[in-house]
């Protein structure tokens, strides 16, 4: 059986020295700046950028959507691109 959504969330988490969380939530604003530096996607300076930023960047890195432009991506990850994260991370 394939992991679940909440089980790829916390790989990711625990991988870029987050925590497990018990129940099931999408990642926070940290967690997401944690992904970037693990995926090497430059958050530049002047506080973080926009969660939607955020992903399209880690998507970009990871070779899952063309540039970082955020359009499309104020949501929450879908379980494809989460595996694809998962995976990345675990490559890496």
């Amino acid at each position: 059986m394939p992991p679940t959504v909440h089980a790829l969330r916390n790989e990711i988490r625990v991988k870029v020295g987050r925590y497990e969380r018990e129940v099931s939530s999408d990642f926070t604003k940290e967690a997401l700046a944690a992904i970037c530096e693990a995926v090497d996607y430059d958050l530049g300076s002047g506080g973080l950028p926009s969660k939607a930023q955020m992903r399209a960047g880690i998507l970009r890195s990871i070779g899952e959507h063309e540039g970082d432009d955020p359009e499309g991506l104020n949501r929450s990850f879908r379980k494809a691109e989460v595996q694809a994260i998962a995976e990345a991370l675990r490559e890496g």
